[in-house]
């Protein structure tokens, strides 16, 4: 649809969809992240809610629906930045709960300037460079096909009360434990391990993240609990003193593994991640500045009076430039305020500006690769807080007191930048295709971005005094993990606290390297799998029990795309495996959303079992089958064989 008038697209039914969805997806996304380190892409699930809900409207159309789902899509991506990053200011103790304007500014600030530096690019990586952007270009073939929206419903829901549900009989009555594992030592210290998560939403995360990716999260599990732990125990355990004291105390093989994973092996991910930031920054320079060049020469040819198709029509140049300028003056006074210097303000105001620009740009091509459930954000963040943290070492030196939340902030705003740039150059990538006027979804974008940071400290803090974050205490002795938030902390908290260990990076850098060697022969042989780094940077920072659901949602979705490849025409094959992934992120939002809800009694009470019917979970096992009867049905809906009854 390219006429040059088009039909409406921003209207005031279309905004408030968006404008809740955003909100809505935020808060699923921010529990998923906190849980899990891992969020996924909201735009196709938004874009079916939006075709079901806007089809009671006499007047509805296309456009208005990628509005939408451009509007709700920018929610999930601001969760994403700021759960990698601000709840690293609880776990250092610099924060006592979340600031609730800190958190807005930071976040609405770092969304707004993530629109703006990935608008030059557009024109380069979507129109001139034909980056395939996966996740935009099948939004858009849902927004084109528009084919019974309503089932597509029906799956999301029917997910959602199953997901739910079983979130709340683990979390909420306490019927089986989250967890079922199992380890032993193999001798004096080697350590055995094997265990998975019960959670539906990470069932769902592999499923949309796709084989590929999903063996690649299992794949750097596997480095960390099959070769690290177990060559560390072995070799290494009697020379670091907690460990060896924790044997010879006589704890159990789990709990020395989860220790070994928490001091040294997790830090081989962030020296993998690390490496994959710089290589993704070094190996995108030309498309970087190729992006920037278009831009200018769009602008050159608006001011010398050519007359632009509305699908070519990005926000003006010099409101980009302005609104740049105007975001980081802002953004300059809060980091003073930390700091309480004016140089030192600044030169981490100049730093965010540079990171957040080539980062934010590295994000947009990198979604065009291989889509933004996939983007590098937490790698390229890491990147951003390393160099401030140790820059900052140097200017403020090792005793200053808030050097390592300096640190924190300036990457907080790298990474709601770049998780936004990404989705935006996707979302535009989806509006190309339909017809859209660029300018215009950069627009909702921008509203949908700020409308989601209000929910977010409220949603954050009410998680935090429910199950607690990161750092396990008395009160909430299994909190929710945090996992990014939590190697931010310890990455900044090193460099200036010294307690660092520096050997695991290193080697998780040679670790990275070799990964990125390989990825570069499977690119080179045009091999379909290939082997990003930060995919498998993810899994060795993870726990393995969270890597193994991821695994095997990945399995089943290749498993039933295979089959109904073989027994079904093309477009009934993409019909199931879009139907498969709607249920998939039905699994999400439902436990994601009880989740929150279940905080509220938690708080009100002050008790975290108020809602259980027995004072212990029980073990495991029980919810094995259970979440196997999930999985089966997803593939069944997923090969074209099921129904959701709803």
């Amino acid at each position: 649809m390219r006429s040059d008038t088009p039909p409406p697209q921003i209207t005031v039914k279309g905004m408030i969809l968006g404008v809740v969805l955003a909100v809505v997806l935020a808060g699923a996304n921010a529990y998923l992240g906190l849980f899990a380190g891992l969020t996924v892409s909201a735009s196709i699930p938004a874009a079916v809610v939006s075709m079901a809900v806007l089809s009671f409207f006499r007047e509805s159309n296309i456009l208005e629906n990628n509005i939408v789902q451009t509007t709700a899509s920018a929610g999930q991506s601001v969760a994403a930045g700021v759960i990698f990053t601000l709840p690293a200011l609880i776990i250092l103790g610099y924060w006592q709960v979340f600031d609730y304007w800190w958190v807005t500014a930071i976040a609405g600030l770092g969304g707004l300037l993530g629109v703006l530096f990935s608008i030059p690019l557009r024109r380069s990586l979507i129109v001139e460079q034909k980056l395939a952007y996966p996740e935009g270009v099948a939004t858009a073939e849902v927004l084109k096909v528009g084919e019974d929206p309503g089932s597509g419903l029906k799956y999301l829901a029917f997910a959602a009360i199953a997901g739910g549900l079983i979130k709340f009989a683990e979390t909420g009555l306490r019927l089986w434990s989250g967890t079922a594992q199992a380890a032993t030592y193999a001798g004096q210290s080697t350590i055995a391990y094997v265990g998975t998560n019960l959670s539906p939403a990470l069932l769902g995360v592999g499923y949309i993240v796709g084989f590929n990716i999903a063996v690649l999260v299992f794949a750097g599990g596997a480095i960390s609990w099959y070769i690290g732990i177990p060559i560390y125990s072995t070799f290494f355990a009697d020379s670091d003193p907690v460990i060896a004291a924790q044997i010879a105390g006589g704890a159990s093989a789990t709990d020395a593994a989860g220790t070994i994973w928490a001091t040294q092996i997790r830090y081989l991910g962030v020296g993998a991640m690390l490496i994959g930031g710089i290589w993704a920054l070094v190996s995108l320079r030309n498309s970087i500045l190729s992006g920037v060049k278009s831009g200018m020469r769009q602008y050159s040819s608006a001011r010398s009076g050519t007359v632009v198709h509305h699908t070519e029509m990005d926000t003006p140049m010099q409101f980009v430039l302005g609104g740049i300028v105007l975001f980081v003056i802002p953004i300059f006074f809060l980091y003073q305020q930390i700091v309480d210097s004016f140089g030192i303000g600044l030169v981490m105001t100049l730093i965010m500006v540079v990171a957040g620009f080539l980062f934010s740009s590295v994000a947009g091509y990198m979604a065009g690769l291989v889509g933004s459930s996939n983007n590098p954000i937490s790698g390229i963040t890491i990147a951003t807080i390393l160099f401030a943290a140790l820059l900052l070492l140097w200017l403020m030196g090792p005793d200053s007191a808030v050097g390592a939340a300096a640190a924190i902030l300036i990457g907080a705003v790298v990474c709601c930048a770049a998780a936004i740039a990404g989705d935006n150059l996707q979302d535009l990538k989806a509006g190309y295709i339909v017809g859209s006027t660029p300018w215009k979804q950069q627009l909702a974008l921008s509203i949908g971005a700020v409308s989601a940071v209000f929910v977010l400290a409220p949603i954050l803090n009410l998680l935090l005094k429910a199950y607690g974050i990161g750092v396990p205490t008395e009160a909430h002795p299994d909190p929710l993990l945090a996992p990014q938030a939590t190697l931010m902390a310890s990455v900044a908290n090193g460099v200036f606290g010294g307690g660092l260990p520096w050997t695991m990076v290193g080697i998780g850098v040679g670790i990275g390297i070799a990964i990125i060697v390989v990825d570069e022969i499977l690119k080179a042989r045009r091999a379909r799998f290939r082997t990003p780094v930060l995919a498998v940077a993810v899994g060795i920072y993870l726990p393995l029990e969270l890597s193994v659901p991821i695994f095997f949602g990945g399995i089943l979705s290749a498993l039933a795309a295979n089959y109904s490849a073989r027994r079904r025409s093309a477009v009934e094959t993409a019909k199931n495996m879009r139907s498969g992934m709607l249920f998939a992120a039905g699994l999400i939002t439902g436990e994601a959303l009880i989740g929150i809800f279940m905080a509220i009694p938690i708080v009100v009470s002050g008790d975290a079992g108020v809602l259980a019917i027995a004072d212990e979970p029980w073990a495991g096992l029980p919810g094995l089958p259970v979440v196997a009867v999930l999985a089966y049905v997803l593939y069944r809906i997923a090969r074209g064989r099921a129904q959701p009854v709803v």
